[in-house]
């Protein structure tokens, strides 16, 4: 059975975690089925947006317990130092692949979403939780420290001595209290189903500006301030006038839903 599995319709792509019998833990064999799908995505002109989720009980449980014996006992050094993403390694590109990805990411999480899968998670541009939702950076519990992206990601949502509270501690936050500390954007009855809404709306915009303002969020959390001026300026000259933003200026000139090619 694949790890993970994608169904496509109106350029809303749905990527589901498809281990449930392990509450979606995360194995060699579903990081790399993972990355593959974001880069099979990233190539997708038609793309509009993506909504990540878990089948079965949980989001995420995070990294499969039988993994630590292969690390533990293995070269930890040869597979985890090398770079095979850029600056990242293969581990850390299972998040920050989301991140990169050029259109919104939006992640639905229920059940759990611990160590790796918080991780992943914090890589999508939206959390969208179920009520009772647990959350945990977990890897204290093992001796560890999480290096699957979250440091670049993290540092993001929550503030700093939050940060190293749930880092130290390995505490379970709720989703209610990951809602009001930054973790989690809101939290839904059904967060699949809020999820896809939200992609819906997303994907009703004009796809160009879409991704532009994407690309330039990046850039305005760790970029400084001139740099972020520059690139306002230059994402927006290169909307005005172009087709995308012409089709919306006529839409609403006409009252009727954009339709972009």
């Amino acid at each position: 059975m694949s790890r993970v599995s994608v169904t496509r319709a109106g350029g809303v792509a749905q990527v589901r975690l498809n281990r449930p019998e392990k509450m979606n833990a995360v194995d060699f064999e579903m990081i790399d089925a993972v990355i593959a799908v974001a880069e099979d995505l990233a190539a997708d002109a038609s793309l509009r947006a993506v909504v990540l989720s878990g089948e079965g009980r949980a989001f995420c449980a995070g990294l499969d317990v039988a993994n630590f014996s292969s690390l533990a006992l293995g070269d930890p050094e040869g597979l985890i130092m090398p770079r095979s993403h850029g600056a990242a390694n293969r581990f850390q590109q299972f998040s920050l692949a989301w991140r990169a990805l050029p259109v919104p990411v939006i992640a639905a999480l229920h059940g759990v979403a611990f160590g790796a899968g918080l991780q992943l998670a914090a890589g999508a541009d939206m959390r969208i939780a179920a009520p009772g939702t647990k959350l945990a950076v977990m890897e204290m519990k093992w001796g560890l420290v999480p290096d699957m992206g979250g440091m670049v990601t993290l540092p993001e949502l929550v503030r700093a001595d939050v940060l190293r509270r749930i880092t130290w501690t390995a505490e379970e936050v709720a989703a209610e209290e990951a809602l009001r500390i930054g973790l989690v954007t809101e939290i839904a009855a059904d967060p699949l189903a809020r999820a896809v809404e939200l992609a819906g709306v997303i994907s009703g915009k004009s796809p160009s500006a879409v991704r532009a303002a994407k690309r330039l969020i990046e850039v305005a959390y760790t970029a400084p301030a001139d740099e972020v001026l520059e690139r306002e300026s230059r994402e927006q000259t290169d909307l005005i006038g172009k087709p995308d933003q012409m089709e919306v200026i006529a839409a609403n000139m006409q009252g009727r839903a954009p339709k972009f090619g």
